[in-house]
């Protein structure tokens, strides 16, 4: 290369370099050092299409709010919300009448949950497992970061690009999706899975049933492709991080600032199966 482009490059990787490390942070609760470059406001921005395609899809099977399904998944919301250091947030949670077994959260706080999931967490502990899971993906802004990441693998095409080096050759579309991004995801739900089951253990519920969760999902049969070709850790994995990660979740719940009256609230739930 000739000297300007050393030139370039140096320039390049110190201004890039101070960008990057002015950009990290610390994710709550896990700890975990990220880079991430898109505000809470440019998140929410984006999420509007995002909320207005999942009304447009579901907002006729949406339950009323005063169904007991809907008052049964805002009450558990409730305390996870209260421990979570994120009560001034407009949080809306909503039921979806629809056989999915699955929930799912959008950027500012727009929870969805699906009924077919309601017989798999069976009790308030159960749908504390699920709704801890996506307000951990709320608390992390795991969507902002998978932005950011994305943003990073587009700037080292580029880089590559004016380097005179084929970009495709290591980002193709197999090294993109099953080597960079799905990893990147899976890492995002077992942070998730981490974060919800200390949620779990700070709201006073039993984390134990965080594990019977996946276990129940797996009895049912839930379909569970291949680890390396999915978004998510398979149920195995996460029942066995999980399990990993049980003592000192329970240890937390035990010595959590939790007032005798929602300790007794919530072990008089624990045993207590709701039905559909």
């Amino acid at each position: 290369m000739s000297k300007r482009t050393w030139v370039f490059v140096g320039t390049g990787t110190i201004i890039y370099g101070g960008y990057y490390v002015s950009h990290l942070e610390k994710v709550p609760i896990s700890g975990r050092t990220r880079f991430i470059n898109v505000t809470p406001r440019q998140e929410e921005a984006m999420a509007i299409e995002a909320y207005n395609e999942v009304m447009h899809q579901f907002g006729r099977r949406i339950l009323p709010a005063n169904h007991p399904y809907t008052l049964f998944v805002k009450r558990v919301a409730r305390r996870l919300v209260q421990v979570s250091g994120m009560e001034n947030m407009k949080w809306e949670f909503y039921v979806v009448d629809s056989p999915e077994r699955n929930a799912f959260v959008l950027p500012g706080g727009k929870v969805f949950v699906f009924t077919g999931i309601l017989p798999i967490v069976q009790n308030e502990d159960g749908m504390a497992a699920v709704l801890g899971h996506e307000i951990s993906h709320q608390l992390a802004r795991h969507s902002a970061e998978k932005l950011s990441f994305a943003k990073i693998l587009l700037a080292l095409q580029f880089t590559l690009a004016f380097l005179g080096i084929d970009p495709s050759f290591i980002f193709n579309r197999f090294s993109l999706n099953f080597l960079m991004m799905k990893p990147f995801s899976r890492k995002c739900e077992t942070e998730a899975d981490d974060i919800g089951l200390q949620l779990m253990a700070l709201a006073c519920f039993d984390p134990r049933e965080a594990i019977n969760v996946w276990k129940r999902m797996e009895a049912v049969g839930e379909v569970d492709i291949p680890q390396f070709a999915s978004t998510h850790p398979s149920h195995k994995n996460r029942i066995q991080f999980l399990t990993k990660e049980l003592p000192a979740a329970l240890e937390k719940r035990a010595q959590s600032d939790c007032s005798s009256e929602m300790r007794s609230f919530a072990d008089q739930f624990r045993d207590t199966w709701v039905r559909w």
